[in-house]
Protein backbone atom coordinates (compact mmCIF):
# COMPACT_ATOMS: atom_id res chain seq x y z
CA UNK A 1 0.00 0.00 0.00
CA UNK A 2 1.95 3.40 -0.99
CA UNK A 3 1.80 6.18 1.46
CA UNK A 4 -1.21 8.10 -0.05
CA UNK A 5 -3.33 5.16 -0.07
CA UNK A 6 -2.27 4.63 3.53
CA UNK A 7 -2.96 8.45 4.11
CA UNK A 8 -6.50 8.17 2.65
CA UNK A 9 -7.28 5.18 4.84
CA UNK A 10 -6.66 6.77 8.13
CA UNK A 11 -8.53 9.24 6.84
CA UNK A 12 -11.51 7.54 5.85
CA UNK A 13 -10.84 5.67 9.24
CA UNK A 14 -11.52 8.70 11.24
CA UNK A 15 -14.09 10.16 9.28
CA UNK A 16 -15.96 6.95 9.90
CA UNK A 17 -15.13 6.86 13.31
CA UNK A 18 -16.45 10.72 13.31
CA UNK A 19 -19.70 9.75 12.29
CA UNK A 20 -19.92 6.94 14.72
CA UNK A 21 -19.07 8.97 17.55
CA UNK A 22 -21.93 11.83 16.30
CA UNK A 23 -24.70 9.32 15.72
CA UNK A 24 -23.67 8.26 19.39
CA UNK A 25 -23.74 11.72 21.34
CA UNK A 26 -25.81 13.72 19.39
CA UNK A 27 -28.84 12.30 20.14
CA UNK A 28 -27.47 12.39 23.99
CA UNK A 29 -27.33 16.18 23.60
CA UNK A 30 -30.76 16.44 22.12
CA UNK A 31 -32.06 14.35 24.78
CA UNK A 32 -30.31 16.11 27.44
CA UNK A 33 -31.22 19.72 26.13
CA UNK A 34 -35.02 18.91 26.17
CA UNK A 35 -35.08 16.53 28.95
CA UNK A 36 -38.36 17.43 31.12
CA UNK A 37 -38.37 18.79 33.97
CA UNK A 38 -38.33 15.89 36.92
CA UNK A 39 -41.82 15.61 38.73
CA UNK A 40 -42.08 15.99 42.12
CA UNK A 41 -44.17 13.76 44.15
CA UNK A 42 -46.02 13.54 47.70
CA UNK A 43 -46.23 11.30 49.89
CA UNK A 44 -46.07 10.73 53.63
CA UNK A 45 -43.19 11.81 56.10
CA UNK A 46 -41.91 9.40 59.01
CA UNK A 47 -43.02 12.98 61.80
CA UNK A 48 -46.80 12.31 60.31
CA UNK A 49 -47.19 8.39 61.30
CA UNK A 50 -47.49 6.84 64.82
CA UNK A 51 -45.19 4.32 65.32
CA UNK A 52 -43.27 1.61 68.25
CA UNK A 53 -39.41 0.90 67.55
CA UNK A 54 -38.63 -2.51 68.06
CA UNK A 55 -35.76 -4.70 67.96
CA UNK A 56 -36.25 -8.53 67.20
CA UNK A 57 -33.11 -11.14 66.12
CA UNK A 58 -32.84 -13.40 63.82
CA UNK A 59 -31.19 -16.21 65.84
CA UNK A 60 -30.11 -18.48 62.69
CA UNK A 61 -27.55 -15.72 61.32
CA UNK A 62 -26.97 -14.30 64.61
CA UNK A 63 -28.20 -10.76 63.43
CA UNK A 64 -29.87 -8.26 66.05
CA UNK A 65 -32.22 -6.28 63.58
CA UNK A 66 -34.43 -2.99 64.34
CA UNK A 67 -37.36 -1.56 62.88
CA UNK A 68 -40.95 0.13 63.21
CA UNK A 69 -44.22 -1.18 64.46
CA UNK A 70 -47.31 0.56 62.62
CA UNK A 71 -50.36 -0.42 64.76
CA UNK A 72 -53.97 0.82 63.75
CA UNK A 73 -56.06 1.99 66.41
CA UNK A 74 -58.86 0.17 68.27
CA UNK A 75 -59.49 -3.75 69.30
CA UNK A 76 -57.22 -6.24 67.89
CA UNK A 77 -56.00 -8.93 66.86
CA UNK A 78 -55.67 -7.34 63.30
CA UNK A 79 -54.24 -8.72 59.65
CA UNK A 80 -50.16 -8.10 59.69
CA UNK A 81 -47.54 -7.78 57.38
CA UNK A 82 -43.85 -7.47 56.92
CA UNK A 83 -42.32 -4.98 54.41
CA UNK A 84 -39.38 -6.77 52.64
CA UNK A 85 -37.23 -4.01 51.13
CA UNK A 86 -35.78 -3.62 47.80
CA UNK A 87 -32.50 -2.65 46.73
CA UNK A 88 -29.98 -0.97 48.27
CA UNK A 89 -29.67 0.37 52.11
CA UNK A 90 -32.85 1.10 53.57
CA UNK A 91 -33.97 4.74 55.11
CA UNK A 92 -36.58 5.09 57.53
CA UNK A 93 -37.75 8.61 55.67
CA UNK A 94 -38.38 6.91 52.12
CA UNK A 95 -41.76 8.20 51.45
CA UNK A 96 -42.64 5.49 49.49
CA UNK A 97 -42.96 2.87 52.18
CA UNK A 98 -43.98 5.18 54.75
CA UNK A 99 -47.27 5.88 52.25
CA UNK A 100 -48.19 2.46 51.80
CA UNK A 101 -46.98 1.74 55.60
CA UNK A 102 -49.82 4.42 56.45
CA UNK A 103 -52.32 3.47 54.52
CA UNK A 104 -52.66 -0.45 55.74
CA UNK A 105 -52.27 0.99 59.43
CA UNK A 106 -55.35 3.40 58.93
CA UNK A 107 -57.28 0.43 57.24
CA UNK A 108 -56.54 -1.97 59.88
CA UNK A 109 -53.66 -3.85 59.22
CA UNK A 110 -50.43 -4.13 61.52
CA UNK A 111 -47.47 -3.15 59.73
CA UNK A 112 -43.82 -4.61 60.39
CA UNK A 113 -41.37 -1.92 58.52
CA UNK A 114 -37.85 -3.10 59.47
CA UNK A 115 -34.68 -1.58 59.02
CA UNK A 116 -32.91 -3.91 56.14
CA UNK A 117 -29.83 -6.09 57.46
CA UNK A 118 -26.74 -3.09 57.58
CA UNK A 119 -29.31 -0.18 57.54
CA UNK A 120 -30.39 2.31 60.26
CA UNK A 121 -30.71 0.01 63.64
CA UNK A 122 -29.77 -3.20 62.30
CA UNK A 123 -26.78 -5.37 62.03
CA UNK A 124 -25.14 -7.13 59.27
CA UNK A 125 -24.17 -6.30 55.58
CA UNK A 126 -27.01 -6.73 53.12
CA UNK A 127 -24.08 -6.35 50.23
CA UNK A 128 -22.40 -9.60 51.35
CA UNK A 129 -25.55 -11.95 52.11
CA UNK A 130 -27.72 -13.55 49.83
CA UNK A 131 -31.33 -13.95 49.04
CA UNK A 132 -32.12 -16.77 50.96
CA UNK A 133 -29.58 -14.76 53.63
CA UNK A 134 -32.70 -11.80 53.76
CA UNK A 135 -34.85 -14.18 53.73
CA UNK A 136 -33.65 -15.48 57.01
CA UNK A 137 -34.51 -12.08 58.25
CA UNK A 138 -37.88 -12.05 57.20
CA UNK A 139 -38.86 -15.39 58.80
CA UNK A 140 -37.46 -13.80 62.08
CA UNK A 141 -39.92 -11.02 61.73
CA UNK A 142 -42.70 -13.51 61.51
CA UNK A 143 -41.64 -14.79 64.52
CA UNK A 144 -41.72 -11.39 66.40
CA UNK A 145 -44.87 -10.42 65.14
CA UNK A 146 -46.39 -14.22 66.13
CA UNK A 147 -45.64 -13.03 69.69
CA UNK A 148 -47.24 -9.85 69.55
CA UNK A 149 -51.04 -9.79 71.20
CA UNK A 150 -52.55 -7.07 68.58
CA UNK A 151 -51.25 -9.50 65.52
CA UNK A 152 -53.48 -12.26 64.41
CA UNK A 153 -50.81 -15.12 64.23
CA UNK A 154 -52.44 -17.01 61.33
CA UNK A 155 -53.41 -13.74 59.12
CA UNK A 156 -49.47 -12.70 59.05
CA UNK A 157 -48.48 -11.88 55.28
CA UNK A 158 -45.86 -10.32 53.39
CA UNK A 159 -45.36 -7.35 51.03
CA UNK A 160 -42.28 -7.54 48.96
CA UNK A 161 -41.02 -4.48 47.36
CA UNK A 162 -39.14 -4.53 44.30
CA UNK A 163 -36.29 -6.27 44.86
CA UNK A 164 -38.22 -7.65 47.77
CA UNK A 165 -40.83 -9.31 45.57
CA UNK A 166 -37.98 -12.06 44.73
CA UNK A 167 -37.58 -12.90 48.57
CA UNK A 168 -41.81 -12.69 49.54
CA UNK A 169 -42.01 -15.95 47.07
CA UNK A 170 -38.78 -17.29 48.33
CA UNK A 171 -39.89 -17.02 52.02
CA UNK A 172 -43.77 -18.10 51.31
CA UNK A 173 -43.31 -21.46 49.62
CA UNK A 174 -40.70 -22.67 52.54
CA UNK A 175 -42.92 -21.54 55.44
CA UNK A 176 -46.65 -22.43 56.67
CA UNK A 177 -46.35 -19.47 58.63
CA UNK A 178 -47.42 -17.16 55.86
CA UNK A 179 -51.36 -16.60 55.32
CA UNK A 180 -50.60 -14.38 51.74
CA UNK A 181 -48.35 -12.45 49.32
CA UNK A 182 -48.24 -9.12 48.07
CA UNK A 183 -45.58 -8.36 45.30
CA UNK A 184 -45.09 -4.98 44.63
CA UNK A 185 -43.28 -4.57 41.40
CA UNK A 186 -41.03 -7.02 42.07
CA UNK A 187 -39.73 -8.86 38.82
CA UNK A 188 -40.40 -12.18 37.27
CA UNK A 189 -36.96 -12.44 35.58
CA UNK A 190 -33.58 -13.40 36.52
CA UNK A 191 -31.23 -11.08 38.24
CA UNK A 192 -29.23 -10.93 35.29
CA UNK A 193 -32.14 -10.43 32.89
CA UNK A 194 -33.69 -7.33 35.19
CA UNK A 195 -30.53 -5.45 35.88
CA UNK A 196 -29.82 -5.73 31.66
CA UNK A 197 -33.59 -4.39 30.95
CA UNK A 198 -32.88 -1.55 33.66
CA UNK A 199 -29.65 -0.58 32.32
CA UNK A 200 -31.33 -0.54 28.51
CA UNK A 201 -33.44 1.81 29.55
CA UNK A 202 -31.18 3.94 31.57
CA UNK A 203 -28.74 4.00 28.57
CA UNK A 204 -32.09 5.48 27.05
CA UNK A 205 -32.67 7.79 29.29
CA UNK A 206 -29.68 9.80 28.47
CA UNK A 207 -30.25 9.54 24.77
CA UNK A 208 -28.51 6.52 23.78
CA UNK A 209 -30.45 5.02 20.31
CA UNK A 210 -32.17 1.85 20.45
CA UNK A 211 -29.78 -0.62 19.00
CA UNK A 212 -27.01 1.07 20.48
CA UNK A 213 -28.32 1.11 24.37
CA UNK A 214 -29.05 -2.52 23.54
CA UNK A 215 -25.06 -3.26 22.92
CA UNK A 216 -23.84 -0.86 25.91
CA UNK A 217 -26.11 -2.43 28.01
CA UNK A 218 -24.63 -5.42 28.54
CA UNK A 219 -21.19 -3.71 28.62
CA UNK A 220 -22.78 -1.61 31.53
CA UNK A 221 -24.37 -4.48 33.26
CA UNK A 222 -21.19 -6.94 32.76
CA UNK A 223 -19.41 -3.93 34.73
CA UNK A 224 -22.06 -3.67 37.70
CA UNK A 225 -22.16 -7.34 38.33
CA UNK A 226 -17.67 -8.01 38.49
CA UNK A 227 -16.73 -4.42 39.60
CA UNK A 228 -18.77 -1.28 40.45
CA UNK A 229 -21.53 -3.87 42.58
CA UNK A 230 -18.97 -7.01 42.55
CA UNK A 231 -19.56 -8.01 46.42
CA UNK A 232 -23.04 -7.93 46.27
CA UNK A 233 -23.46 -10.07 42.75
CA UNK A 234 -20.90 -12.71 43.66
CA UNK A 235 -23.57 -13.14 46.90
CA UNK A 236 -26.75 -13.22 45.69
CA UNK A 237 -25.55 -14.50 41.98
CA UNK A 238 -28.08 -14.88 39.31
CA UNK A 239 -30.74 -15.10 41.26
CA UNK A 240 -34.02 -16.82 39.78
CA UNK A 241 -37.75 -16.14 41.35
CA UNK A 242 -39.59 -18.31 38.90
CA UNK A 243 -39.31 -21.71 40.59
CA UNK A 244 -40.05 -19.96 44.03
CA UNK A 245 -43.20 -18.83 42.77
CA UNK A 246 -44.21 -22.27 40.73
CA UNK A 247 -44.11 -23.53 44.43
CA UNK A 248 -46.75 -21.00 45.90
CA UNK A 249 -49.38 -21.97 47.53
CA UNK A 250 -51.07 -18.71 49.05
CA UNK A 251 -53.31 -16.57 47.51
CA UNK A 252 -51.01 -13.82 46.28
CA UNK A 253 -51.03 -10.46 44.75
CA UNK A 254 -48.67 -8.57 42.30
CA UNK A 255 -48.93 -5.34 41.14
CA UNK A 256 -46.76 -3.69 38.21
CA UNK A 257 -46.51 -0.45 36.50
CA UNK A 258 -46.73 -0.50 33.10
CA UNK A 259 -44.39 1.89 31.94
CA UNK A 260 -41.61 0.24 34.41
CA UNK A 261 -38.11 1.12 33.19
CA UNK A 262 -36.58 -0.84 36.03
CA UNK A 263 -38.59 -4.01 35.84
CA UNK A 264 -39.46 -5.86 32.61
CA UNK A 265 -43.38 -5.88 34.02
CA UNK A 266 -45.16 -6.76 30.89
CA UNK A 267 -42.78 -9.63 30.86
CA UNK A 268 -42.89 -10.41 34.33
CA UNK A 269 -46.72 -10.58 34.48
CA UNK A 270 -47.15 -12.42 31.33
CA UNK A 271 -44.71 -15.42 33.36
CA UNK A 272 -46.59 -14.91 36.34
CA UNK A 273 -49.92 -15.69 34.80
CA UNK A 274 -48.40 -18.29 32.34
CA UNK A 275 -48.39 -20.32 35.49
CA UNK A 276 -51.95 -20.72 35.32
CA UNK A 277 -52.09 -20.53 39.26
CA UNK A 278 -55.26 -19.54 40.66
CA UNK A 279 -53.54 -18.10 43.65
CA UNK A 280 -52.17 -15.34 42.02
CA UNK A 281 -53.25 -12.53 41.02
CA UNK A 282 -51.61 -9.86 38.65
CA UNK A 283 -52.56 -6.61 37.77
CA UNK A 284 -51.00 -3.77 35.58
CA UNK A 285 -51.55 -0.03 36.12
CA UNK A 286 -51.30 1.86 33.13
CA UNK A 287 -49.33 4.92 32.74
CA UNK A 288 -47.66 4.54 35.99
CA UNK A 289 -43.38 3.17 36.26
CA UNK A 290 -41.65 1.49 39.21
CA UNK A 291 -43.10 3.37 41.91
CA UNK A 292 -46.72 3.10 40.95
CA UNK A 293 -47.08 6.67 41.03
CA UNK A 294 -50.12 8.58 40.10
CA UNK A 295 -49.69 8.80 36.18
CA UNK A 296 -48.85 12.19 34.45
CA UNK A 297 -51.52 14.78 34.48
CA UNK A 298 -53.60 12.68 37.11
CA UNK A 299 -52.02 13.77 40.22
CA UNK A 300 -48.95 13.57 42.21
CA UNK A 301 -49.02 10.99 44.56
CA UNK A 302 -45.82 9.03 45.26
CA UNK A 303 -48.08 5.69 45.57
CA UNK A 304 -51.45 5.99 43.69
CA UNK A 305 -54.86 5.48 45.36
CA UNK A 306 -55.95 2.57 43.65
CA UNK A 307 -53.02 0.75 43.79
CA UNK A 308 -52.96 0.98 47.80
CA UNK A 309 -56.77 0.43 47.71
CA UNK A 310 -56.30 -3.00 45.59
CA UNK A 311 -53.65 -3.89 48.39
CA UNK A 312 -56.09 -2.74 51.36
CA UNK A 313 -58.26 -4.45 49.63
CA UNK A 314 -56.57 -7.60 48.97
CA UNK A 315 -55.30 -7.64 52.65
CA UNK A 316 -59.24 -8.08 54.18
CA UNK A 317 -60.64 -9.73 51.41
CA UNK A 318 -58.60 -12.51 51.38
CA UNK A 319 -58.13 -12.37 55.31
CA UNK A 320 -61.68 -11.62 56.58
CA UNK A 321 -63.85 -11.91 53.48
CA UNK A 322 -65.17 -8.00 53.94
CA UNK A 323 -63.17 -6.18 51.00
CA UNK A 324 -65.08 -3.05 52.70
CA UNK A 325 -63.42 -3.30 56.10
Amino acid sequence: MSDQQRVKSRHSGAVVLAVFLALLMVPVFISQLFKPERRSFHGVKLEDTQFTEIHFRNAAQNVNLGGLLFVPEGAGPFPAVVIIHGSGTSNRENRWYLTLTQYLQFHGTVVLLPDKRGSERSQGNWRRSSFEDLATDTRAAIRFLQDQEQVAISQIGLLGMSQGGWIAPLVASNSSDVAFLINVVGAAVSAHEQLLYEENNNLREIGLLPGISDAVAYLSAAYIRNIGQAEFWNAIGNFEPLPYWQQVSVRSLVLYGKQDSNVPSVESAAILQGLDNPHIDVRLFEGSGHALADPAGQGDSIFREDALRAIGDFVWSEITGDPEK
